[in-house]
């Protein structure tokens, strides 16, 4: 199994004070003879506005010599799963976490900016301080 990423605890944390239960940890995908681990597996049953929803989470710290390595490492990986989660698990939505730091320092830079919007990337956005979410990015 992967070693986990080093926010990996405050992500998990984020995710339950804002009322998902973690159903894996890791998630397990597996698409044939194809055995893969995202991160997290998150269910909602309690907010109405979320009901029933299945998450998926990548934990990404971005703190790497090259933030534009990291951000092509995550956007591969995210590519590879979204597209085995296409087949195995439908219903559940495929997300990359990161922490506010890394969102304010690089993910609000143009370049940064204009690679997300064309991907169309789905970031959980979490102040690893206080382990919250701070925004959702769709």
């Amino acid at each position: 199994m992967p070693k986990l990423d080093i926010i990996h605890n405050a992500v998990k944390n984020a995710l339950i004070k804002d009322g998902w239960s973690i159903t894996d940890d890791p998630y397990v995908i597996q698409y044939r003879k194809t055995v893969l681990y995202a991160d997290l597996g998150a269910e909602c049953p309690i907010a109405a506005e979320r009901d029933g929803q299945k998450l998926v989470v990548e934990v990404k710290s971005f703190i790497g010599a090259s933030k534009i390595q990291d951000l092509k490492e995550a956007l591969g990986q995210y590519d590879i799963y979204r597209y085995l989660l296409e087949e195995t698990a439908p219903d559940r939505k495929l997300y990359i976490a990161i922490s506010n730091v890394a969102y304010n320092t690089f993910f609000t830079q143009d370049v940064t900016q204009l690679i997300l919007n064309k991907h169309q990337l789905p970031i959980i956005v979490v102040d690893i301080e206080i382990e919250e979410i701070v925004q959702w990015i769709n």
